[in-house]
Parts: structure tokens; C-alpha cells; sequence
């Protein structure tokens, strides 16, 4: 079998839900004709009409050509049964997320279809390999993953399983690609590419509102604010629901044998169960009133000031920052070798917490604060007190940092903050994928950020964070909790180690 992009003239197509009709819309639109099937009596025919008049607002925007449009009118068409997705080149189904549902269609379309014709699926967590599994010709089997809203996340995940052939996944990047999509290759593993890689968002995140580091809207404050997540995490949950998301929380922990990467918390599970789904119940981690969150305001920073600011040297890089804004604050600076007696001390974790850095520099935990300098302070400042920190010595921290207005969050101690925690296990997540060759470096990238909206690929991320400075916060994070979800992808200590960028190519690649 040798399919060629410039053989898919027509699609058949599965399932008339939004993301049946949102493949159907790119595909017309790239000018495939498209039969749209469906099991239920009419919805597929209501589906056509609905897309049609979708196109036709488009038009009238001067978004779809009128060829584009009078070619939809002719080229998309609803059928009755599998039997008229006879003549397709390509058949791809978007039914529910049921391993034995999909397999049984695939036996349908096997035995209706050429047998030179593409079967291709959806599913977003589903095995490939086990779909084809049983099928006279496995081989022609492959993953063709789009996102929700298809037409407007352009991005599609091709997914080749153990006997799928070659030229199948080639024909459908190329397809992906005339559809006006970012297609990339991953393996056929749980997760693919983008809901793998998010792995650590959503569950890293839960692990610092479990241990209290702060309450979670705080939480979302500074992963929006410094590290430049469109929205928190906890937000994120509430939009897409959590009748949706732990479900795949616990499937990828599962699907990889309890990798404690991708460790779930037991938070999910519990308000689930109560029903507090997010958005959709009116209830979720927020609550909504008219379809808004209701937010804590945030608490005043006050007008204490300390008498001066004694900033540690220990990580050179961070000093700069930290003294950089101290001075641009108006902060009357502490030079000496150790802290004055009256001077607040500032440390900059990388990875540790202010006990572990006040007592290894012998300094007064007291008078002892941390400031995350790894991320953006123009939105927001984030602090760390230890237990042994004074609350007078806060006080004047939070109205130093808060001096211009800028909002500053106050953090319990833990090794590694919040972003720094939260990026670092993102960028060793995707790291390790790179490791397991799940998918190469710049798909890894591009696949994320048009997947998951993060403001860089997790790659290209570490590479301005450094690869060494990652390194630092999860070898301190594993230091200091003992727990293995915190290990090093081989792969990014070894670009550590080597002074390479994790988005730079190997020589013996």
C-alpha cells in the first residue's frame, strides 16, 4: 500500500459531535469531499446543515472564499450506513472514547472500504495498535488526534501503531498539513504528545496546594502572572471539568505503570465525587456566579519597609535580579560579607526552601525571606517565609516588593516555590519523551504550545530558563522530598551536564 495525500479526494467521516464536524469543516474547506456518517437516525443530515450554515457566516465574513463555499454545498454530504463510505480514500472516526467501540467500527470500515483505503481514529488515549488489533490489515491503521475547537487549534498528532506502515503516517502529515495544520508524529503511546506533556501542570500543581504552600488562587496568581500561563491551573480544571480531567489523570498514571511523574492527588478524586465539577456545576475549585469565578481579593502589601536589604550571594544569577529590583524599589542596600543586625536577609531558591538555605549560610532565620527571581517580577513578586520567619520581617519584605504597586504573594516554605516547581516538572516530562523518542524535540514543542496554549515549548522553555538551573531545582527537589517523581530525565542532565540546549540537535543523532 502506497497512499498519497494526492489520492484522499474523499473522506468519510464518523460521528457528527463538534469534533466530527470540526474535521469535516478543514477537510471541505481543503477541498475534500466528505460524507458524514452517523449511527443515529438524522444527525448526521442535521450536522450538514448546521455546518453549512457555519460556513456561510464565515463567507459572509470574507473568511471562506464563495469557490470554498460552493464547493462545501456540493462536497459535503450525510449517508446512512458504512456501506456508502465504500468509495473513501480515507475514513476517519471521531465516535465515543471506547476501546470496544472503535475496534467493532474499524471491523465495519474494513470490510466496506478498498483495501487500499486509510483507516484512521481520533481517540485521544486510546491505544492505536489495540484499535487495529484484529483487523485483516492493521497496517493501514493510524492515530489522526485534532483538538477542540478543530478549525481554530491548529494542531493534529498522527499516530503510527506497532503495525501501522509508514506511508500511512506520511499521507496523513501531509494531509494534516493541506488542512492548514501543525501536524507532527508520535509514537503510540498513552497520551501521545500533548496530553502527556501536560502531565505536570495539573498535577504538580495539586501536589503544592496538598502540602499548603498556598491556597490555590494564589496558586494560579503566580503561574498566570510570572511564568505566563493564560490561565492557573485550578482554573484550567474548573473549564474543562473534572469529570474530564482526573479520569485522565488517573488513565496515564495507570497506562505507565504508577510513574510517579505523573502521580495524580487524591484532592480530584474526592471533589468529584462530590460533585464539584467546575464551571459546568456552578461549583469546581471557584465558585460562579453568571458563568464568572468568584475571587478572595488580594490582601494589601502595606507601607513597611525594612532598614536595609542584605541579599545573599550564593546563587550569583538570582543576587543580580534580586539587588536589581531591590534597588529599582528604593531599597537601602546591606554590602557586607554577612548581614548588619538590622538588615532583612533575602535568599534566592533555586530548588531549596528558606530553612534549608538560612541554615546552610548560618544566617538569622528570623530576619530570613526568599524571593523567586527564575521568573517574571513585572506582574508580580512571589515571597517565602521558613516557620522561624518574624512577622515584622515579612511585613517589611511584602511592602519593599510592593512598594510600586506590583501585588506580592507570600508562599510557605518548600523546597522549589511554585513556578520553578511547575516548569521544572514540565520540562522533565518532555525531556524524558524526547528520551523515549515518543516524538523529536521540535514536535515535542510545537505540539504543546499549540495544544496547550503554554507561552513557550516546554524545550524551548528550559533552554531560557537553563538547562543547569532545571537541573538544580529538581535535584534539590528530589534532595529534599525523597519523592522519584522529582528524578532527572537522563536526557536533560546530560545537556546539563554538557552545556547543550535541550532543543539542540545531537551531533550522533
Amino acid at each position: 500500500m502506497t497512499p498519497d495525500t494526492h489520492t484522499f479526494h474523499t473522506l468519510g467521516l464518523v460521528g457528527s459531535g463538534v469534533m466530527g464536524l470540526g474535521i469535516a469543516q478543514i477537510a471541505v474547506l481543503a477541498g475534500l469531499r466528505v460524507r458524514l456518517l452517523d449511527a443515529r437516525e438524522g444527525v448526521a443530515a442535521e450536522g450538514v446543515q448546521r455546518l453549512l450554515s457555519t460556513l456561510e457566516g464565515l463567507a459572509a465574513k470574507r473568511k471562506v472564499s464563495a469557490e470554498q463555499l460552493a464547493f462545501a454545498r456540493q462536497g459535503l454530504q450525510p449517508v446512512q450506513t458504512v456501506a456508502d463510505l465504500a468509495g473513501c480514500e480515507l475514513v476517519v472516526e471521531a465516535i465515543v472514547e471506547d476501546l470496544a467501540a472503535k475496534q467493532a467500527l474499524m471491523r465495519e470500515l474494513e470490510a466496506a472500504v478498498a483495501a487500499q483505503a486509510v483507516l484512521a481514529t481520533n481517540t485521544s488515549s486510546l491505544s492505536v495498535t489495540a484499535i487495529a488489533a484484529g483487523l485483516q490489515h492493521p497496517g493501514r491503521v493510524a492515530g489522526f488526534h485534532f483538538f477542540n475547537p478543530v478549525p481554530l487549534m491548529k494542531i493534529v498528532e498522527v499516530i503510527g501503531g506497532v503495525r501501522t506502515e509508514p506511508a500511512v503516517v506520511q499521507a496523513l502529515l501531509a494531509l494534516g498539513r493541506r488542512m492548514g495544520h501543525t501536524a507532527v508524529q508520535a509514537q503510540d503511546t498513552p497520551g501521545f504528545i500533548v496530553n502527556h506533556a501536560g502531565r505536570g501542570y495539573g498535577t504538580e500543581s495539586l501536589r503544592l496546594l496538598a502540602e499548603q504552600v498556598a491556597p490555590l488562587e494564589d496558586i494560579d496568581r503566580v503561574l498566570r502572572d510570572t511564568a505566563g500561563f493564560r490561565l492557573g491551573p485550578f482554573e484550567l480544571m474548573d473549564l474543562t471539568g473534572l469529570d474530564v480531567s482526573h479520569p485522565v489523570m488517573e488513565s496515564i498514571y495507570h497506562q505507565y505503570y504508577e510513574e510517579p511523574r505523573f502521580r495524580p492527588q487524591g484532592i480530584t478524586r474526592q471533589r468529584l465525587t462530590a460533585g464539584l465539577l467546575g464551571r459546568k456545576s456552578g461549583q469546581g475549585f471557584y465558585r460562579y456566579a453568571d458563568g464568572q469565578p468568584q475571587r478572595s481579593p488580594e490582601p494589601p502589601t502595606g507601607d513597611a519597609r525594612p532598614a536595609r536589604v542584605w541579599v545573599s550571594q550564593a546563587d550569583a544569577t538570582g543576587a543580580e535580579r534580586a539587588m536589581a529590583l531591590l534597588h529599582n524599589l528604593g531599597a537601602v542596600l546591606d554590602t557586607g560579607a554577612q548581614p548588619g543586625p538590622d538588615s532583612l536577609c533575602v535568599v534566592t531558591p533555586l530548588g531549596h526552601d528558606v530553612s534549608t538555605l538560612a541554615f546552610q549560610q548560618g544566617l538569622p532565620p528570623q530576619r530570613t525571606v526568599g524571593l523567586c527571581t527564575l521568573f517574571d517580577t513585572h506582574k508580580r513578586r512571589v515571597l517565602m517565609a521558613s516557620p522561624a520567619t518574624a512577622p515584622e520581617a515579612l511585613a517589611q519584605a511584602r511592602g519593599l516588593l510592593g512598594h510600586d504597586g506590583v501585588p506580592v504573594t507570600v508562599l510557605q516554605d518548600s523546597a522549589g516555590m511554585v513556578a520553578a516547581r511547575v516548569v521544572a516538572t514540565i520540562v522533565n516530562i518532555a525531556s524524558e519523551m524526547a528520551q523515549q523518542g515518543i516524538a523529536q524535540p521540535t514536535d515535542i514543542d510545537q505540539a504543546v504550545q499549540l495544544g496547550l496554549g503554554y507561552p513557550f515549548g516546554p524545550l524551548a522553555w528550559g533552554d531560557r530558563l537553563g538547562p543547569a538551573r532545571v537541573l538544580q531545582v529538581l535535584d534539590e527537589l528530589l534532595a529534599s522530598t525523597g519523592d522519584m517523581r522529582y528524578r532527572a530525565s537522563p536526557w536533560l542532565r546530560r545537556r546539563a551536564q554538557l552545556g547543550m540546549g535541550l532543543t539542540e540537535v545531537s551531533r550522533t543523532a
